[in-house]
């Protein structure tokens, strides 16, 4: 038996990333919070979390990703989330090994504060609910939710509201231009479609609908669009999430790998496989979904 089964402390936690199959900005609240629907698909390009206890109380961070301070890294700030949420008076020392890109639209540092709340949750030995987790997880940012919903689902509001849904087994080419997009700077731009029509999840199928965001995200950063334009030619390609990680859909992980093969050398990208639930799906003590409508 390894030393993770023995202690779970000593084991690795993955926070996996996740695609925009489409990304339709269909309002505008008077807060100002874009009203949105997608499809968001899992995908088996993962950051590797652990943690270590600490007697002081504090939550502090050994290793993240380059460049974010710890002050601003949602791992920590759900740690410290779930402390103030529970009165816990456990501390945790927190490493992150980043391999999802930061600023790709991928959903990293979302999906490193999911894993960190379903972790610490067992390790303090807490037993919260997903929907509490849920709730704590929405004030840190709109994706969290959804990596602890553990399955794909249709995501409408600002992405809060969840439905699973099943797609077909796919691999992924991922491109990964060499920017950082930030959400704020697209999601503010006057030039936003901000009223394309809703629909329902039945209307949902393989490459329906668009990007919202990469028309505004093209214009701004060439790499990306010579990322979507270069791989548009070997099969239907858009953006994720705010940018700038762009996309596309194969049957099998040889076709993918063949597009990857030929990718100019000033040029990044990973192939991945599309998941039909979280690696950490049945990790907490509520193990059934967050609810087929509602995350929080």
């Amino acid at each position: 038996m390894d030393d993770a089964a023995l202690d779970p402390w000593a084991r690795a936690w993955p926070a996996p990333a996740k695609l925009n199959l489409f990304l339709h900005v269909v309002g505008r609240r008077p807060d100002g919070y874009h009203l949105l629907q997608s499809v968001f698909r899992l995908i088996d390009l993962c950051d590797t979390l652990r943690f270590a206890p600490r007697a002081d109380g504090e939550v502090r961070r050994a290793a993240g990703a380059a460049g974010v301070p710890e002050e601003e890294d949602l791992a920590v700030r759900a740690a410290r989330a779930l402390k103030d949420a529970t009165g816990a008076p456990q501390g945790v020392t927190i490493s992150v090994e980043k391999h999802i890109p930061v600023g790709g639209g991928l959903g990293g540092g979302s999906s490193d504060a999911a894993t960190t709340l379903l972790a610490l949750d067992r390790l303090w030995g807490l037993g919260l609910p997903r929907t509490e987790l849920a709730r704590i997880g929405l004030a840190l940012g709109a994706d969290v939710p959804f990596f602890l919903f553990g399955r794909n689902a249709f995501v409408e509001g600002i992405g809060e509201a969840l439905q699973a849904v099943a797609l077909e087994p796919a691999w992924y080419l991922v491109v990964v231009p060499p920017v950082s997009v930030p959400t704020r700077e697209i999601f503010a731009s006057p030039d936003l479609t901000r009223d394309t029509k809703p629909i329902k999840i039945w209307g949902f199928s393989t490459g329906f609908g668009r990007n919202d965001l990469e028309p505004v995200v093209r214009r701004r950063y060439p790499a990306v669009a010579r990322a979507i334009d270069w791989l548009c030619a070997f099969a239907p390609a858009r953006m994720t999430g705010s940018g700038g990680c762009v996309f596309a859909e194969f049957r099998t992980e040889r076709e993918a790998r063949a597009v990857l093969a030929g990718m100019p050398a000033d040029m990044r990208g990973v192939v991945a496989q599309g998941l039909d639930h979280h690696p950490l799906a049945a990790e907490s003590g509520d193990p059934g979904q967050l609810g087929s409508r509602q995350a929080g």
